[in-house]
């Protein structure tokens, strides 16, 4: 099992097919093959998996000009309540102040729980997008968007 592997097991597992989140293998394999695409892996302990063991989450960012965009972050729904989206986001603002990334930002559609996660880290609001996600279920859902300053 390879990385793009263990992320797309977590992909699969973790995002909710109504809202069409989640990204096709290929779109993460393009993407990891950008410069400045990062990506963190955690194991059911949140620290790196070790060789041929899954996933339980992972971590996408793209940097450019000392900012970090959080493409995607996922947890197995298997290794929910454990830690380990807190873990992957400290170990990602240590790497990413170890590449000069001064701002982090992302962003999200409205009502997502993650952003009980994200303020926890200091993200706040900046932005909004009405209307964005369109494949929801209820109707076109927003997309917040959140930044802070590491």
């Amino acid at each position: 099992m390879d990385d793009l592997d263990r992320i797309m097991a977590v992909m699969e597992a973790a995002f909710d097919p109504q809202f069409a989140e989640a990204w096709t293998r290929r779109q993460v394999g393009d993407a990891l093959a950008l410069p400045n695409t990062y990506y963190l892996l955690a194991g059911a302990d949140g620290a790196q998996p070790r060789d041929g063991e899954p996933a339980a989450g992972f971590l996408m960012t793209r940097g450019a000009a000392g900012e970090e965009e959080l493409l995607l972050i996922a947890v197995h729904p298997q290794a929910r309540r454990r830690g380990i989206g807190r873990t992957l986001m400290q170990r990602l603002l240590e790497e990413a102040r170890g590449r000069g990334t001064t701002r982090l930002c992302l962003e999200m559609r409205d009502g997502n729980p993650a952003q009980i996660l994200y303020a926890k880290f200091g993200f706040e609001p900046v932005g909004r997008r009405r209307d964005y996600y369109r494949g929801a279920r209820n109707g076109p859902l927003d997309a917040i968007t959140y930044a802070c300053s590491i």
